[in-house]
């Protein structure tokens, strides 16, 4: 054990459950919500109450599981809980699990895996009131309008808790009760490690009912009391999909709340959503239709939205970005991005740059102040700064086997539809034609074009597209001309065949 953490002895979270209702490949606490699993969730709210253990408990899809949490918290154990059902065998393996190492003394916390909105906040003041108290046992308890499905608390008259009846096994009078069981805990470990010794499956679901142990404790003189909270919210579970979806919504209500308490401005909170892991700075202004995802940040005074989605993308101090989805990219101060974008991963704009309506970039460093303005893809390229990419042009970055670069220098101009057919390299202050296509490296500060002589087949339309509008239309204006000919003639770069 860890002799300078203040928290509880340990903290166990049960995550073992198939979730059936989910109707899922994927685990039920693998589900998620705000940027994070369900699970993950967990474990944060377990950490912030800096507990000097943390166990988890799994069973199915254990694999899967397993190897989420170890990326989640490399440092948490994780238990299997054996052929035995009940949430009581669960903490019970669990316990014997932190007790081959070391004997666990103190205060034990017993969470669960699927309830997304419970905060250390709450767990603190859990563990609080059990040790303040000297509680053998403390339950975390809410009142709900409607309890169906729930344990209920069943209390003496002096207030403590005398025992919690599972929905399934309650009588009518019992079922009356609005005070429900969190399924979250504080314990005396000596006192969980001897009662759970004595629970049975002695019950219509042939379970160990983490729930017997209060009454055994009480049964032996213990205190057993409760916590109320009033907001349910955060003892609630996601079974299936319809509680998933309105638990999402409820943690992004809080997230966007509270952004706006710190000094952002949400233009319309219920079309934003943003994820737990996103940073945002104060005079932030995001706008309708906005999502964040991810390890996104924005700096002040940026605009992002609407109608954007962002994920892991870094969003510079005054910047604007409008109606663009984005990825793994980097957007720097001033600089401006969008309508109608695509920034692919690996994209870096530089400070007051800017990438225009319907581009799409990829893998792409572009320098302070240059711009790729519309109509245009950018891959595998490099480009330096105070450069202005024309109209249509496209990084021709794929041979059919490889990728390669291309490095376009500062101070270049490029004319319209420019190709540039990697792996080729621009200097420093060249312009190119329109509809250059560029194969050779071009040297700074030259003009590279590519000239092909222009053929007008006269009279084409009329005497091919004989009776349509363009032909009548053709007709007219050859007709109305002063010169007109009817015979068709062909020229070249305007001159006469």
């Amino acid at each position: 054990m860890n002799p300078d953490t203040t928290g509880p002895a340990a903290v166990i979270v049960l995550a073992a459950g198939a979730g059936t209702r989910m109707k899922s490949r994927t685990p039920k606490i693998l589900h998620e919500i705000g940027g994070r699993s369900m699970v993950a969730h967990a474990i944060q709210a377990a950490r912030s109450i800096d507990p000097q253990r943390l166990a988890l408990v799994v069973r199915h899809e254990r694999d899967l599981v397993a190897a989420h949490i170890e990326e989640v918290d490399p440092e948490a154990v994780i238990v299997d809980q054996d052929e035995v059902p009940g949430t009581g065998r669960a903490v019970e393996v669990a316990l014997d699990a932190l007790d081959e190492k070391e004997e666990v003394r103190g205060t034990v916390v017993v969470t669960y895996g699927d309830v997304p909105l419970l905060t250390g906040a709450l767990l603190t003041e859990l563990v609080a009131t059990h040790e303040s108290e000297g509680n053998a046992v403390t339950v975390l308890t809410a009142i709900l309008h409607d309890a169906h499905g729930y344990g209920r608390i069943l209390r003496a008259e002096d207030g403590t808790v005398l025992g919690i009846r599972e929905h399934k096994d309650a009588t009518e009078d019992e079922r009356a009760v609005r005070e429900i069981n969190s399924g979250i805990y504080a314990f005396d470990a000596s006192v969980l490690r001897t009662q759970l010794r004595k629970v049975t499956t002695e019950n219509i679901q042939r379970e160990k009912y983490l729930t017997d142990v209060l009454e055994l404790a009480r049964d032996a003189g213990g205190r057993v009391s409760a916590v109320v909270t009033d907001d349910r919210w955060q003892v609630e579970g996601a079974n299936d999909r319809v509680q998933l979806a309105a638990l999402g919504a409820e943690h992004n209500r809080r997230i966007v709340k509270a952004w706006m308490r710190a000094g952002v401005t949400v233009v319309d909170p219920a079309t934003t959503w943003i994820d737990s892991t996103v940073v945002l700075d104060e005079d932030v202004r995001i706008l309708p239709n906005t999502q964040l995802h991810g390890a996104t940040t924005v700096a002040r005074d940026a605009v992002v939205g609407p109608d954007t989605t962002l994920t892991d993308v870094s969003v510079g101090e005054g910047a604007k970005v409008t109606r663009t989805h984005g990825s793994g990219s980097t957007i720097g101060a001033h600089a401006s991005v969008g309508p109608f974008t695509y920034l692919r991963p690996g994209t870096v704009l530089g400070e007051t740059g800017k990438i225009g309506a319907f581009y799409e970039t990829k893998n792409v460093t572009i320098g302070r102040g240059s711009k790729l303005s519309h109509l245009g893809y950018a891959g595998d390229a490099e480009i330096g700064e105070d450069t202005n990419i024309g109209c249509g042009n496209i990084t021709a970055n794929y041979d059919g086997e490889k990728k390669h670069r291309t490095v376009i220098g500062s101070g270049v101009r490029t004319g319209s539809n420019t190709v540039f057919v990697a792996p080729v390299t621009v200097g420093d202050g060249a312009y190119s034609g329109a509809g250059a296509i560029i194969r050779k490296d071009v040297p700074a500060g030259a003009l590279t074009l590519s000239i092909a002589r222009q053929r007008n087949s006269e009279g084409w339309v009329i005497a091919n597209r004989q009776g349509s509008n363009s032909a009548k239309l053709a007709q007219a204006a050859q007709a109305a001309a002063p010169d007109s000919s009817s015979t068709p003639a062909t020229t070249e770069e305007g001159t006469q065949a």
